[in-house]
């Protein structure tokens, strides 16, 4: 043996030296490399990572650059610090009434303690997935098929309190909860069909006789106005020919008064007696001959061949006139002659 060693050659000697030393330089290039990797963190913006040395809670690394020790240190846990958006799978839950929906919604979430997140519940997900479905079967359950629809923000609102409540021991923060869908059977969806059918209808006839009320309600307002103005124009109209009546009457009566004035101050001039005389008894035989020929019996006075005693006597008229000066002296006409009817 020691023969057949010491008969290599010296070059297979070095070269097999050679090819060792590069093993053992890659080797340290690597476990440097290695070393490096588990020693730089970088931790992106938002999020945090939780180190663990010897399998043991040490430190949380915020956003930035840390250094660890390689081999020992180890980040046991990665979160992420933004609002998370999850959906809550869709369940079947019972109403008030008996009546079996299907229900989904969303979730959203944010990690306050990451520490807390990372220790202090298994999977946050699971968990609020989980408390999400039944705290809203148990709202659900309170409620009638009716009011589910109405009711989605207080049963949100619920949902909220009872994790917001359950999660803080898990370093959660529960910001929202929104129901997405709540589907009814489809024999319950044709119930409400109908029954929207029906209420729209009455709404519509509803609105019909309100319009129908309120065009009567406007006609008759109309008519109303109308009426009255028609009074008020009548009423005006008949102020308006009495006030005009009576100012026709009153001029006339003004006229007459002046025509008698200016009549008898024509009779007290020279001639004007005579002139009187004369006019009374054109009037007379005119008169008399108009009556004789508009009727077919007549009403002759005894004396109607005596047209100068009648003249005579209404002149004697006159002249009484002319000697009472006091307006209000009543004159008494002389006493017409028996007539004969023939």
């Amino acid at each position: 043996m020691q023969h057949l060693i010491t008969s290599l050659p010296s070059t297979f000697l070095a070269d097999t030296g050679g090819l060792l030393g590069t093993v053992i330089a890659v080797g340290l290039t690597l476990l440097c490399v290695i070393a490096l990797i588990k020693t730089a963190k970088i931790v992106p913006q938002r999020q945090a990572f939780i180190v663990e040395r010897l399998g043991k809670y040490n430190r949380t690394l915020d956003a930035g650059f840390h250094i660890l020790i390689p081999f020992i240190d180890r980040v046991a846990y990665r979160h992420s610090l933004k609002e998370i958006a999850m959906d809550v799978p869709p369940q079947m839950c019972i109403t008030q009434d008996n009546i079996t929906i299907e229900i989904d919604g969303i979730l959203y979430m944010q990690v306050l303690d990451p520490k807390l997140a990372s220790y202090g519940i298994e999977n946050y997900y699971y968990a609020a997935s989980q408390l999400a479905q039944t705290t809203l079967r148990s709202e659900i359950g309170k409620l009638e098929l009716d009011r589910t629809f109405e009711e989605r923000d207080t049963m949100s609102a619920s949902v909220i309190h009872a994790l917001d409540k359950a999660s803080e021991p898990w370093g959660l923060k529960i910001t929202r909860y929104a129901i997405a869908n709540i589907k009814p059977p489809q024999s319950v969806q044709d119930a409400l069909e109908k029954q929207m059918r029906a209420e729209r209808e009455r709404r519509s006839q509803i609105a019909l006789s309100e319009g129908t009320r309120e065009a009567q309600i406007n006609v008759a307002e109309g008519q109303k106005q109308e009426t009255i103005k028609h009074s008020e124009a009548l009423k005006q109209k008949q102020i308006n020919e009495a006030e005009g009546k009576a100012r026709e009457i009153e001029l006339l009566a003004i006229a007459t008064a002046q025509g008698i004035q200016r009549i008898a101050e024509a009779i007290q001039t020279p001639g004007g007696k005579d002139a009187v005389n004369l006019r009374i008894a054109e009037q007379y035989v005119i008169q008399f001959g108009n009556l004789a020929k508009q009727s077919t019996t007549m009403i002759l006075p005894t004396n109607l061949s005596d047209i100068g005693g009648t003249v005579a006597g209404l002149a004697k008229v006159l002249d009484t006139l002319k000697m009472n000066q006091t307006p209000s002296a009543e004159t008494t006409l002389p006493t017409p002659p028996p007539v004969q009817l023939f």
